[in-house]
């Protein structure tokens, strides 16, 4: 599918070429987005934001990278842009239904670990260790993808999966303890 975007993009056909872009990557995109911002409407404002940026950018494009990589890179920065405009005016509240059922959830039987929640534990980390993890194990990219993806070295994208796992077992086997002694 690349080749033939590829072949639309070189005849300046940018119709076509924005078709078959968004029938290849609209769902892939908008599963970044989730992974990435952690709020549904958020991600579907994100993944709207991208394809137009890829709009604005088809006549750009000079195949230095594959499409998939352009792509992916448009939609990592739409995303970085909307969490940072997000944790400017971030707040939670009791009527949302996540924050209802993660207090509901909280009420464990004591003495017996809970099931992790991954999902909430994976939101918590660190902004870098939270994308790489996203990208490796939620979007399943190989390391070289999330490398080539977030503009990190390898040995950096191996780094911050060690450090997301230890501080994901960390943070729930203190979660753990807190609810053994009733915290």
């Amino acid at each position: 599918m690349d080749e033939e975007i590829r072949a639309h993009l070189e005849r300046q056909q940018w119709d076509e070429a924005f078709d078959l872009v968004l029938r290849q990557y609209q769902t892939k995109v908008f599963h970044l987005a989730c992974s990435m911002l952690a709020n549904q409407e958020q991600a579907e404002d994100a993944a709207q934001e991208v394809f137009i940026r890829i709009w604005r950018a088809l006549p750009g494009y000079r195949a230095q990278a594959s499409v998939s990589t352009w792509v992916y890179s448009i939609a990592r920065n739409a995303c970085l842009t909307a969490l940072k405009s997000a944790s400017a005016r971030r707040t939670v509240s009791l009527e949302d239904p996540g924050t209802r059922a993660a207090a509901e959830n909280r009420v464990e039987s004591p003495g017996r670990p809970h099931a992790p929640d991954i999902e909430r534990l994976v939101e918590e980390l660190p902004e870098k260790l939270r994308q790489v993890v996203s990208l490796f194990y939620m979007e399943e990219k190989s390391y070289e993808e999330v490398s080539r993806l977030l503009g990190i070295p390898m040995g950096t994208v191996k780094t911050h999966l060690h450090r997301a796992r230890k501080e994901l077992a960390l943070r729930w086997r203190k979660e753990n303890t807190n609810a053994v002694r009733g915290v």
